[in-house]
């Protein structure tokens, strides 16, 4: 039997007001290419399906479109929700979703063996339980009994996390003896390296747990959550698989992957990576103005799709040249054949300026026309005269329009 853990869709992520749809789209035609080739069994999607609780229309229909897909493969699926998720959403077509094979667990089981999925070969033969734990809420885990016996609420949530996943360990040594197990999560593991896009998940994620809450019951733990693939506590069973797209700019270096599980003889073999191809780079560019226009001019991307930029301007002075400057870097670049600018920012390493500095003794900037004021800006910040010129008549057109306003 062929396993594959995913997870981290995040269908409808939004990126500096960009859409990142495109790009998930090519991931999943490259998924469901992938699952033919590879002839896979199973499919673990371990939460965070949407990146809303309320997603747009267009972005449910990416999801059970994608599904309709997937069951054309005669493979089958289970999806467990994250806390991005709406468990009522996920759970709507649940019923209808059974009967095509696809088994959805939008938030925990008030019986949990229902949280248990036997997975049978074609000879009908139970070959693997999977533990389906979806993301746990503090209403999920949290009891009188649980509450008394903690100092505070962190405790009590890492203490409930724990007494679930050994509940379902007691629950499959007890009916299922001698079966693999595998178990599915949506929660922040200790020691595990975050990225700028994940959510905090509990207490700002102080209630982190440590990968010895999983019983030895589990032969593989498909984890949910931490955008980043990685294994947790140097333990090739217990692993993040990651989102299968950058969804921010600190992912942008990041390998994307999924995971391959293959059973057989009774036994989970070690996790093979599955590398996912990139469709669009996340690039950020830093230095001086002219050191990152230089950047831009020789980049030349080649993904099928348009590449994102982050660009961070370090100069020393203060200049609404620069700034001006700037902006026109981001129009320029706004329609790029090859890159889109998402996210400019610029730095003055010196202080801002003093005013006093700019008058001479016993002026005063009362004494003084708003033009004249301009002018010495302009002096003092070394503003050539092909600037001088358009800012001035900039300032005017401005000062102008404001008059006749108080007017």
């Amino acid at each position: 039997m062929k396993i594959l853990h995913t997870a981290d869709w995040h269908i409808g992520k939004v990126l500096h007001k960009h859409l990142l749809r495109d790009e998930l789209l090519l991931f999943f035609d490259w998924l469901l290419d992938l699952l033919e080739k590879e002839q896979i069994d199973l499919l673990l999607v371990s939460g965070d399906i949407f990146d809303l609780s309320n997603p747009a229309v267009k972005d449910r229909q990416i999801y059970y479109q994608f599904l309709a897909k997937l069951i054309q493969l005669n493979i089958q699926i289970i999806i467990t929700g994250g806390n991005h998720d709406a468990v009522g959403l996920l759970n709507a077509p649940q019923s209808i979703l059974q009967e095509l094979n696809i088994t959805v667990i939008g938030g925990a089981k008030k019986i949990i063996e229902e949280e248990l999925i036997a997975i049978k070969n074609k000879k009908g033969d139970i070959e693997l339980i999977v533990a389906a734990v979806p993301f746990l809420r503090d209403k999920d885990l949290r009891s009188i009994d649980i509450d008394a016996q903690f100092n505070n609420r962190t405790e009590a949530i890492r203490e409930g996390i724990k007494t679930h996943y050994a509940t379902l360990a007691d629950i499959c040594e007890l009916n299922y003896p001698k079966i693999p197990t595998i178990a599915m999560g949506h929660l922040f593991a200790k020691g595990a390296e975050t990225s700028e896009s994940e959510r905090d998940i509990h207490i700002g994620n102080a209630a982190s747990v440590d990968s010895s809450i999983f019983p030895d019951t589990y032969d593989y733990v498909a984890l949910g959550h931490i955008h980043r693939p990685q294994i947790i506590n140097k333990n090739n069973f217990i692993r993040y698989s990651g989102s299968p797209i950058a969804l921010s700019f600190s992912e942008k270096k990041d390998n994307k992957s999924l995971i391959l599980l293959t059973l057989e003889n009774n036994k989970i073999s070690t996790p093979q990576v599955i590398p996912i191809p990139k469709f669009r780079s996340l690039t950020k560019f830093t230095g001086s103005l002219k050191k990152v226009k230089d950047d831009l001019s020789k980049f030349k991307p080649d993904f099928p799709l348009k590449s994102f930029v982050e660009i961070e301007i370090n100069e020393s002075t203060f200049s609404a040249v620069t700034l001006a400057s700037v902006d026109d870097l981001v129009t320029q670049y706004g329609e790029g054949e090859s890159f889109t600018i998402l996210k400019a920012r610029t730095n003055f390493t010196e202080k801002a300026i003093d005013t006093a500095a700019l008058f001479s003794e016993g002026e005063h900037i009362e004494d003084l026309k708003a033009i004249d004021v301009f002018n010495k800006m302009m002096e003092h910040q070394s503003v050539d005269e092909e600037h001088q010129s358009m800012l001035k008549q900039a300032f005017v057109e401005i000062m102008e329009s404001v008059t006749q306003s108080e007017d």
